[in-house]
């Protein structure tokens, strides 16, 4: 398999961050103004959202004034954890990256101020901005997902939604850790991708660099290529419990060679952070390579943010085998768990 796909491109934005004041509406809502909602920008949000792409507010005004105002222009669905406060932008936009557990990297300020957006840089300076000015170019932006949405995205506010009704019921969970993640009910199954699969696949891809083991991307046709060859493997894993389905949350590309499984790429969604769901991927791949009798082994490409994904290979009894330019070979050891964590339910595709 040729590594096709790069780690230098700069990662795809995941959330639009929109000011309030002369973006979103012309005018200024805490100075009494008549607000108007901008020409254009309705259905900017509207198909941001249904390619996928998250989306959130970060304003200084008046909380309650400028929700209602978001409310009564029919936009206050579009947009996730939205920072309505006089502090400063950056430090809104901070909150906003920790509550989608996103990057800053991955996200895009729009701002009328260029005072805002020049603090913003000097503080986040991996957050890319724009000028409301230039909104009649936004779609056709490289770092934006194209048209053509994968199922999974154009349902990606709404497992987000889905995830904060996760959150307020685990910080209102009394007891250890691992009771809390048995009563979420996970039910994981990884099988053989197929052609539905590859437009959430190559998006993968292109949005998960944090819990990428390689940082490569690769195309939807490139996907099906490799899938059309025997020595290659494409599995996607996909993950539901009580309160609803995540939909595909990882993918795993897996070269079939005399005597050994390699993972040429391994990666997981941002979502499932913090449920060991990685763990219990290794785990079902490291039982299924004994029982044919095969070693499995793991590349690893360090990049600037994947080092979670080291340590989850290493917390899965990987260990460093050799290392070959860039990419450093990990070989399974005999030792390591083949068991999935209990608070996991392997489904039978």
């Amino acid at each position: 398999m040729n590594d096709r796909g790069t780690a230098t491109r700069p990662p795809q934005v995941k959330c639009v961050v929109w000011d309030l004041d002369d973006t979103v509406w012309d005018g200024v809502l805490a100075e009494g103004d008549d607000v108007r909602l901008r020409e254009g920008v309705a259905d900017l949000i509207r198909e941001l959202d249904a390619r996928g792409v998250l989306q959130s507010v970060a304003s200084k005004n008046q909380p309650s004034a400028a929700a209602a105002k978001l409310a009564e222009l029919g936009l206050s669905d579009y947009f996730l954890f939205p920072q309505i406060s006089w502090e400063a932008k950056s430090r809104l936009l901070e909150r906003i990256a920790e509550q989608l557990n996103i990057g800053p990297d991955t996200l895009l300020f729009v701002d009328d101020s260029p005072f805002e957006r020049a603090e913003v840089a000097d503080r986040l300076p991996a957050v890319r901005s724009a000028d409301p000015a230039d909104l009649a170019a936004l779609l056709d932006r490289a770092d934006l997902p194209p048209k053509a949405a994968s199922a999974d995205a154009t349902l990606r506010r709404t497992r987000y939604r889905d995830e904060a009704r996760r959150q307020a019921y685990e910080e209102d969970f009394t007891g250890p850790r691992k009771e809390f993640l048995r009563s979420l009910d996970m039910r994981l199954t990884v099988r053989d991708a197929n052609p539905d699969d590859l437009d959430r696949a190559a998006e993968l891809t292109e949005r998960t660099h944090q819990l990428n083991t390689t940082g490569l991307t690769f195309s939807k046709a490139q996907l099906r290529q490799l899938m059309s060859q025997r020595e290659h493997t494409v599995l996607v894993a996909s993950l539901r419990d009580r309160f609803g389905a995540y939909g595909t949350i990882g993918l795993v590309l897996l070269t079939r060679q005399a005597g050994e499984w390699r993972i040429r790429l391994f990666l997981m969604s941002c979502r499932v952070m913090g449920r060991d769901i990685g763990g219990a991927v290794l785990a079902h791949l490291a039982a299924a390579a004994d029982r044919q009798g095969v070693r499995l082994t793991a590349d690893f490409r360090h990049t600037d943010v994947n080092r979670p994904m080291y340590l989850l290979y290493r917390l899965s009894g990987f260990a460093a085998e050799e290392r070959a330019g860039r990419t450093l070979r990990l070989r399974l050891g005999p030792k390591a768990s083949r068991c999935v964590p209990d608070h996991v339910t392997l489904e039978d595709p």
